[in-house]
């Protein structure tokens, strides 16, 4: 059986092949440090995104709130204005008895 000639392979210099070396090394660290960062801002997007969802819900409740209040209000203007009505009719009434009263 016969061995490939290693001279090809020790004959190229040691620089060349830590040249090599360190060029896949930092290629690497390069493909590395972006999917670093793609996670950074990934999670600074979902930070974003989770604090625009959390003034969305505050304004929601809030809004909630006032419609709260304002059929609260329109309840009570509802029983006013039939208190008010009611008071016209009775003033009505008034009016013609007094009119008959100064006959």
């Amino acid at each position: 059986m016969a061995y490939p000639d290693p001279q090809p392979r020790f004959g190229q210099s040691v620089k060349g092949l830590l040249s090599e070396k360190v060029s896949a090394c930092s290629g690497d660290v390069i493909a590395l440090t972006r999917q670093v960062l793609k996670g950074s801002r990934s999670q600074e997007f979902l930070g974003q995104a989770a604090r625009n969802m959390v003034m969305q819900e505050d304004a929601i409740l809030h809004s909630e709130d006032s419609l709260r209040k304002m059929a609260i209000i329109t309840t009570h203007l509802q029983y006013q204005q039939e208190a008010i009505q009611k008071n016209v009719g009775h003033s009505k009434n008034l009016q013609d008895q007094l009119k008959h009263l100064l006959k």
